[in-house]
């Protein structure tokens, strides 16, 4: 008997071939009917036998494409209007309800990248070939449903024989919005820089002038030149990776000293010829968000001096665009050289620049050429960076368990939302008794399919979660999902707040939210923070490391309280001070201060962070280590400055008091000789880490265990902005400096220092569960950024019981405070 059913699909369900996909399965399954998009999702009117519409529903389910997260499939019986085929039918402009997900942009699959590079293909070598399961996603969209028209393809009308493969259901171009050729596509453009103007524009609109265009760059690039080019969501400067002349001039006219540049590489392979790759990083090379894959350098690894100097790592990806295909093909072909740098496109912190003109004035102070196009940018998209993390147990295989880490969370997965599942009853008290454990790993943020009603929450208010002032997001709630946007970057400066409110509004009109209560940062002075306060809604304002520790509970739906391990580099205290080495009671709706390091002073205030030199006069001052013998070379080398620091102490003059572990780890640093003068964020930490990576495993030195010191009116003494237990580090700096007056090497001083945090972290950890009960501890802070102490914090934690939780689908800094804001605000509207 013919049965009639309506089928609604939510979730990443467009710009991913999922019509063509259901066409597919449509007439396989005998189906009549039609699909189309709609602004809440794909809509089906399906007609056939029960079983074929059970099976046909099911491999919806099951099979979606590979690019498609299927959140949620509603169907009601429906009436039978006799249809004698299926076919794809125009979106529906009129849904009432805006719920469609976005999906990020996808790089060049491997059908693509085959026909780019055959002759007899007539895409061959068009930089901008894609189709339904490859190509721009969310770079291009200004409205919803995703269609041309609403691209920054409107402006490219299809040819005839585009329009074919965009009208043929069983064509893999079959509705692929920016589908296009050289007849009617987007063309690549080229200007060289001279005296840092830029030239006369000529253009690639043949496949014969593109190809001189290519050629072009290779010479430059080739001649130690530099190279701007135009991304999916962005420029890149790109130079030859093994050129110290290059770099050193990349280096000079970026302002950027030190910090080390990400590389492209055309394969795995080429990828193995300066790192080791295992097979989860091996994915996520190959994987469609192409993000830069922080990858462990080969000890016989021969790379330029100035690329990653003194780290034990290299930031490596491979081709999203057919564009980056195509230059470092042709730079490989003309010169046997496979590794190009790929730096963002901007002038020093500025955000990445996305219009050419734009880039014809600002870039042309850096790059000596550059490789633009005509296809506009509508989203700027920075690179994704992510690190995969060993963790405790083993997988189905018997082999060892990987996690990836984000640092940066962009390109590729930006704006797939999280989703934020409430539990039935309300949080319990933070100090309460109980804990609650995050699901097993793989279960949160995939795709979910059910069955009748929609429990979306409809009631709920939408919140714009503001974020941080640096490593900035921000985050818009349309429960259970929660946008959180992709990195923005620092918002300290007027052009990053204005990229800032230039993704808010994107994102507002995207997805059609009006937020109703904003969300933010406790700071008096953040740029956004100040806005929200501004605005004519209602304000929560979220202590920063409730947010860290939130983002951890949001991500793993964690119903409960948790013992909170909060280890970064500055947030605003309740006290006023700054916090940064916190151990909070905390759920999604609020939080008390349990423990934290002993505050030490900031002499010069900011000034400290960039000179950690002052940073080790306040750890020595307050530790009473400033007539040790290890300090003389600190105290000689600051001069003058170390009485300006002892008397802005001493007078409470621009010296604030900080708990951070991020500080101390500055200042451990530049005791030990390692960084004294960093040219970027976190320099001196990660430097004083790398030192680490020299020597082998050792046990825990008694010497450097940090004191815990415990108020005697446990469990009642705690508060948002004191706390019950101290953890004093003095011992640690007493014992590192005694190993450096005794010639004990760096190497040695870093792992015990370091070994020293994560045995404090367990020790606080069992005073809590002593307490209180609670053994679900969750770890977030730039400080968790650190592999040794995270991979060792939980393998250490796991081994005493514990159940650990991480961010999983953000960074641990704050790029998650967003999200984290989103949790605590959503819990107490």
């Amino acid at each position: 008997m013919i049965e009639a059913l309506d089928i609604q699909v939510k979730g990443v369900v467009q710009g991913v071939g999922f019509r063509p996909f259901v066409y597919r399965l449509a007439k396989r399954y005998l189906i009549n009917g039609w699909v189309l998009n709609a602004v809440d999702g794909v809509t089906i009117h399906a007609e056939g036998e029960r079983e074929h519409l059970d099976g046909f529903v099911m491999e919806i389910a099951d099979n979606a494409p590979a690019a498609a997260k299927v959140e949620r499939i509603k169907m009601r019986d429906a009436v039978l209007e006799g249809f004698t085929e299926f076919e794809i039918r125009f979106s529906d402009d009129g849904a009432a309800e805006a719920t469609t997900l976005v999906s990020p942009d996808l790089a060049t699959c491997e059908d693509c990248r085959r026909e780019l590079f055959d002759p007899d293909n007539r895409r061959y070598r068009y930089p901008f070939i894609n189709c339904t399961n490859c190509g721009p996603r969310f770079t291009i969209i200004n409205g919803l449903p995703y269609d041309r028209p609403k691209t920054s393809m409107a402006d490219f009308p299809m040819c005839p024989r585009c329009a074919k493969e965009y009208a043929d259901p069983l064509d893999r171009r079959f509705h692929a919005q920016p589908d296009a050729c050289f007849e009617c596509g987007p063309h690549i453009s080229w200007c060289e820089v001279v005296d840092g103007t830029a030239g006369e524009v000529t253009w690639g609109a043949t496949r014969e002038s593109s190809d001189r265009i290519f050629s072009e760059a290779v010479r430059v690039l080739s001649a130690d030149g530099i190279v701007a080019v135009k991304g999916l969501g962005g420029f890149h400067l790109v130079c030859d990776a093994s050129s110290e002349e290059a770099l050193a001039k990349l280096r000079a006219r970026k302002k950027r000293d030190g910090k080390a540049f990400a590389v492209m590489v055309a394969t795995v392979e080429d990828a193995r010829a300066s790192c080791e790759v295992d097979g989860s990083e091996a994915a996520l090379l190959e994987s469609p968000a192409r993000p830069i894959v922080l990858l462990r350098k080969r000890a016989d690894a021969r790379l330029a001096a100035g690329l990653a100097d003194g780290l034990p790592d290299l930031g490596v990806m491979m081709p999203a665009t057919p564009v980056q295909h195509l230059l470092i093909h042709d730079f490989a072909e003309a010169t046997g050289k496979r590794m190009l740098v790929m730096t963002s496109g901007n002038v020093h912190d500025d955000p990445i620049v996305t219009d050419d003109g734009a880039a014809r004035v600002a870039l042309s102070r850096i790059a000596d050429a550059i490789l633009g196009n005509d296809r506009a940018i509508e989203s700027r998209y920075d690179d994704s960076v992510v690190r995969v993390l060993s963790v405790p147990g083993t997988d189905a295989a018997g082999e060892p368990n990987r996690a990836v880490q984000f640092f940066r969370r962009a390109r590729g997965f930006a704006p797939a939302p999280l989703r934020l599942e409430f539990p039935g009853d309300a949080a319990s008290a933070p100090a309460a008794e109980g804990e609650g454990a995050p699901a097993p790993a793989g279960e949160r943020g995939e795709a979910e399919t059910g069955f009748g009603s929609d429990a979306r929450g409809g009631g709920a208010p939408c919140i714009l979660a503001c974020g941080s002032e640096q490593k900035s997001t921000l985050a818009l709630t349309r429960i259970p999902e929660v946008f959180v946007s992709q990195h923005i970057g620092d918002v300290e400066n007027v052009e990053t707040y204005d990229a800032w409110f230039e993704a808010k509004l994107r994102y507002e009109s995207l997805f059609e939210l009006s937020p109703t209560v904003a969300a933010c940062d406790a700071h008096p002075e953040y740029l956004t923070a100040k806005w929200a306060r501004e605005q004519d809604i209602p304000v929560i304002e979220v202590q920063h490391h409730h947010a860290h520790i939130a983002s951890v509970i949001g991500e793993h739906g964690i119903d409960g309280a948790v013992c909170g391990i909060a280890f970064d580099g500055t947030g605003y205290g309740a006290d006023g001070a700054l916090w940064g080495g916190e151990v909070l009671l905390a759920n999604r709706s609020d939080y008390e201060r349990f423990a934290n390091f002993s505050y030490v002073p900031m002499p010069g205030g900011a000034a400290a962070i960039e000179n950690p030199l002052r940073m080790a006069y306040g750890v020595l001052w307050a530790f009473d280590l400033l007539d040790h013998p290890a300090a003389r070379r600190v105290l000689d080398e600051l001069g003058d400055q170390a009485a300006v620091c002892d008397q802005m102490i001493e007078r409470g003059l621009n010296a604030p008091s900080t708990s951070s572990v991020g500080r101390l780890f500055d200042a451990a640093a530049a005791l030990a000789g390692v960084c004294a003068h960093p040219t970027y964020e976190g320099e001196a930490a990660i430097l004083f880490d790398a030192a680490r990576c020299g020597e082998s495993r050792v046990e825990d030195d008694e010497r450097y265990r940090i004191a815990i010191t415990k108020n005697a009116a446990l469990p009642d003494s705690t508060a948002h902005d004191t706390s019950a237990v101290l953890l004093d580090a003095s011992p640690t700096f007493s014992a590192l400096l005694d190993d450096l007056e005794a010639g004990v090497s760096v190497q040695t001083v870093s792992l015990r220092f370091h070994a020293a945090f994560v045995r404090a972290m367990v020790d606080v950890a069992e005073l809590v569960r002593g307490v209180y009960g609670i053994s679900t501890v969750a770890l977030s802070g730039g400080v968790f950024m650190n592999r040794y102490l995270v991979e060792r914090g939980l393998e250490e934690l796991g081994a005493a019981g514990f159940t650990v939780a991480i961010n999983a689908e953000l960074p641990p800094n704050d790029g998650c405070i967003s999200f984290g804001q989103a949790v605590v605000a959503s819990a107490v509207c």
